[in-house]
């Protein structure tokens, strides 16, 4: 056989295999180009880029959205359609652009809408981790501050995520649910960080997740916190109007920590960010603030009020970590950041609501400890 002959013989096991080949194609159609003589090398590797052209991955999936899961988050709606696969692996692939909403990159945060086209890659993970995260969140009861049949508002301790991800295997969210198996579809309408206690608001229909979100979007609703930070806040300093931006710092864990800082009016990159701010009381050498934020920033509020030089009391990321320190000696174990009220429309009524989380008693007592309460 000749030598043209036995090149066209390698291009066709190469283009459509033969029965019994041990080397998949790829290693054939290299071990080929590097065996042959200059002569048919150009003209082959010629023939072999304009001729292959892999067929689609099989296990790639293609969702549309229905009417029911307009209006949610995309890494929930993932979540729903992958169960068992970590929660991690799940912003991985929306971060690395694997997941596609209508043939373009998406972010997690996206709402998507009925309609949309969801390409899901294949995902594959260990036994290990299947079995972990298989395991059921335990059911939890949190206090709760006003419930109807559209809607829960609940006041979430500190140190308790929303939601699993991000090295948590559960949060509020998957333990509800477990603690309430008839209520199928209870869904988070908005996010509190894990440090940080307070209102939060559980959707417990579709139509009123999408009714609530549409508030929170079009900032229709009130979000005033509670913030003790160090030194005396000037009294003049209402409103910081300052762009944030969202960056991720490597930890050597493969995931990488959030974390946000403030930047010039100029920067394209930067999120516009508002804030207001009142001083509620001094407490000794402390400021308690009212803290109203007119948009929902992640970590708005304590990179705001770092921004000005007066960091929240017990923040181990924004805060200053020598005062910190010496916070916990005198007892503040945590963030004093305290989602207080929140004012909306209900979704069913229209009617104006408002909803208050008091102070949570350790925050209550380091206040009281710093300036006891005057006797009458």
């Amino acid at each position: 056989m000749g030598r043209l002959a036995i090149q066209s013989l390698w291009y066709w096991v190469c283009e459509t295999g033969l029965k019994g080949a041990s080397t998949s194609p790829r290693c054939s159609v290299r071990a080929l180009i590097s065996v042959k003589s200059s002569t048919y090398k150009q003209t082959l590797v010629k023939h072999i880029i304009g001729a292959i052209h892999p067929a689609p991955d099989p296990s790639v999936k293609t969702l549309a959205v229905d009417d029911d899961s307009a209006g949610q988050r995309l890494d929930n709606f993932l979540m729903r359609h992958l169960k068992g696969v970590p929660k991690t692996h799940i912003y991985r692939i929306i971060r690395s652009g694997e997941v596609r909403v209508n043939k373009g990159r998406a972010s997690a945060d996206q709402r998507i809408e009925a309609g949309d086209l969801i390409r899901i890659p294949p995902v594959r993970i260990s036994a290990q981790v299947q079995a972990k995260e298989d395991a059921p969140a335990p059911a939890r009861e949190f206090e709760v501050l006003m419930e109807d049949e559209a809607l829960i508002a609940i006041d979430k301790p500190a140190g308790v995520a929303v939601h699993g991800g991000s090295g948590v295997s559960f949060g509020v969210i998957e333990q509800l649910r477990r603690a309430r198996p008839a209520s199928l579809n209870l869904e988070l309408v908005h996010r509190l960080d894990r440090e940080t206690s307070g209102v939060l608001l559980i959707a417990k229909k579709r139509s009123a997740l999408k009714h609530l979100q549409d508030q929170f979007r079009d900032r229709e609703t009130g979000k005033t916190y509670l913030a003790l930070v160090l030194g005396l806040w000037p009294s003049n300093k209402k409103v910081i109007d300052v762009p944030l931006f969202k960056y991720t710092v490597a930890t050597g864990e493969g995931e990488g920590e959030r974390r946000v800082k403030v930047v010039g009016k100029d920067d394209p990159n930067g999120q516009r960010a508002i804030t207001l701010v009142r001083v509620a009381r001094t407490v000794g050498p402390y400021s308690l603030l009212e803290v109203t934020i007119k948009t929902g920033r992640t970590h708005q509020i304590r990179v705001h009020l770092a921004s000005q030089g007066h960091a929240i009391a017990g923040d181990d990321k924004y805060g200053d970590f020598e005062q910190n320190k010496q916070l916990q000696k005198l007892g503040l174990k945590r963030m004093f950041l305290h989602a207080w009220q929140l004012k909306f429309q209900h979704p069913v009524s229209a009617r104006p609501v408002t909803v208050k989380a008091p102070l949570p008693a350790a925050l209550q007592q380091f206040i009281d400890s710093v300036q006891p309460p005057i006797q009458a």
